[in-house]
């Protein structure tokens, strides 16, 4: 192992040499970055995978870095390289990216590209932050659904779904940091629903069921109101691709990993204390103060110690020892969960470009890893799974139920078809025009390349200038200063003749 990891630098140095040096980008893209291998470990084949891949799960910043692989993720976050359709397992080039029609980028499947999935889940998130701000705002007392509210849950049925779904396929790898924090999110939105559905079986014209009823709804709305923050962070998850938002998720994720050895710690420390804290509430055969630790405790981790409470707690050794665990905690453990915080923070910042590379391609590679045939984005797949999926296609022959499929995928992403088209015809005209130039197909031209040709730098005397104010690299300095210095000896000796020799 310790091998492994010693000649890893190196395995990485040489393959960004080899990314950086080869030309044919769509040989490259196609037969070397994306195409997938497997290896034979004890006699077993592996999953197969290809070099996108495998640099994104062993976070070889290096390589993920470099121009050629960053070229290669652009494309597949743009859709330019696709999964062939005949076999998922090779890549080939989008063919309309250079066609400006309009309507020939009215197409369904376009949706599978990173860029417009990462956009429609930016929408339908912002849709949902909108139901919720709707409704939190609205409190119904006799607790009837309302239609935000009916939508509202309709979306988290959805997102909870395709959690789900993707917890399925992909195993206890999928769970992370981000898919822990939404199940929280509909957690606490699915407990309100069933809340809210027991308050609505106790009638309305008895007194006592009246106010078992408001109770329950009081309960509904404060698990709701207690999610708001969770709303507002869920955003985040979407925003990565910003490079900002990125690397401030990359310090975060890193500050969280680093925090669990911290915590871990804590626990141990806080069990001692609270076990002889205990002890001391049982020496006097009342054991009528554990409530009154429990708040003590957390507040001392909270940098908010109450020394009040201890001085008649079996004095002098509980005031000794809260003493003693305040100390602890924040002085030593508090200052070193914050050098582990800063550490982290320091680790990333310094790699931030490579950071953000790494994890828009992370992300990239989520999206078009393993992707459905047919793509239907949460809250949409509820469609797909009780209007499909479900009634139809258990029985309908697989290229029927395809050719279903692709007359409802058009009818629900028509409005984003219809922008993203227009989008694609941008882009179309942009690569028409690099392709005239001579320039790669994502060049972005600069401010100075449109105004070639415009200025006659020559006749402004403007080259001149440059070349005269231009240092000279070639030389030595030293050089270069006894060759002046000898310029002026020989104009000195000149003089001097003249002056001696006026004749």
């Amino acid at each position: 192992m310790a091998y492994h990891y010693t000649i890893r630098p190196a395995c990485e140095i040489i393959a960004k040499i080899l990314i950086g040096t080869e030309d044919d980008h769509e040989y490259f893209f196609r037969d070397v970055l994306l195409k997938r291998y497997s290896i034979t470990i004890n006699g077993k084949q592996t999953t197969p995978a290809n070099v996108i891949e495998r640099t994104v799960d062993l976070h070889a910043l290096r390589v993920t870095g470099s121009s050629g692989y960053q070229k290669c993720v652009n494309y597949l976050w743009r859709g330019w390289l696709i999964q062939d359709e005949n076999d998922p397992s090779q890549f080939v080039s989008y063919k309309k990216k250079a066609n400006a029609s309009y309507w020939a980028h009215i197409n369904p499947d376009r949706m599978r590209a990173p860029i417009y999935q990462n956009a429609t889940q930016v929408i339908f998130s912002l849709i949902y932050l909108g139901l919720y701000t709707a409704v939190i705002n609205i409190v119904n007392r006799l607790g009837n659904l309302d239609s935000l509210e009916i939508m509202l849950y309709t979306f988290t049925l959805g997102f909870l779904c395709d959690e789900f779904s993707r917890l399925w396929k992909v195993g206890y790898w999928y769970i992370r940091f981000w898919n822990v924090f939404n199940l929280m999110l509909y957690t606490l939105l699915m407990t309100s629903l069933i809340i809210r559905i027991i308050a609505l079986s106790h009638p309305l014209d008895q007194d006592e069921s009246l106010k078992q009823r408001e109770m329950l709804n009081e309960l509904s709305y404060n698990f709701l109101a207690f999610s708001a923050p969770f709303f507002w962070m869920r955003l985040l998850l979407y925003l990565d691709s910003i490079r900002f938002f990125g690397t401030m998720l990359v310090v975060l994720n890193v500050m969280m990993s680093e925090s669990i050895n911290f915590f871990a710690l804590l626990t141990v420390i806080i069990i001692g204390f609270l076990q002889a804290f205990i002890g001391l509430d049982n020496s006097d055969s009342y054991a009528d103060s554990i409530p009154f630790i429990l708040q003590a405790i957390t507040n001392a981790v909270m940098q908010s110690p109450d020394f009040n409470g201890f001085d008649n707690f079996a004095p002098p050794f509980g005031i000794i020892l809260y003493y003693i665990f305040t100390f602890l905690i924040t002085v030593v453990l508090l200052n070193i969960l914050i050098a582990l915080f800063n550490s982290a923070y320091v680790e990333i910042t310094e790699n931030a470009n490579d950071e953000y590379l790494a994890l828009f391609a992370q992300k990239t590679m989520q999206f078009v890893r393993a992707p459905d045939e047919n793509v239907f984005i949460a809250p949409l797949n509820l469609i797909e799974i009780f209007f499909l999926i479900l009634p139809f296609e258990w029985w309908l022959q697989r290229h029927i139920f395809a050719r279903l499929n692709d007359i409802v995928m058009p009818i629900l992403y028509f409005s984003l078809l219809l922008v993203a088209a227009w989008l694609e015809t941008l882009s179309a005209n942009k690569v028409i025009a690099n392709r005239i130039r001579g320039e790669e197909d994502d060049d972005n031209s600069e401010q100075w390349e449109q105004t070639n040709g415009e200025f006659n730098f020559k006749a402004d005397g403007w080259d001149k200038r440059v070349r005269s104010a231009k240092p000279n690299i070639e030389d030595d300095q030293s050089t270069v200063e006894v060759g002046k210095l000898r310029n002026k000896v020989k104009e000195l000796e000149d003089m001097m003749k003249l002056l001696l020799n006026p004749k």
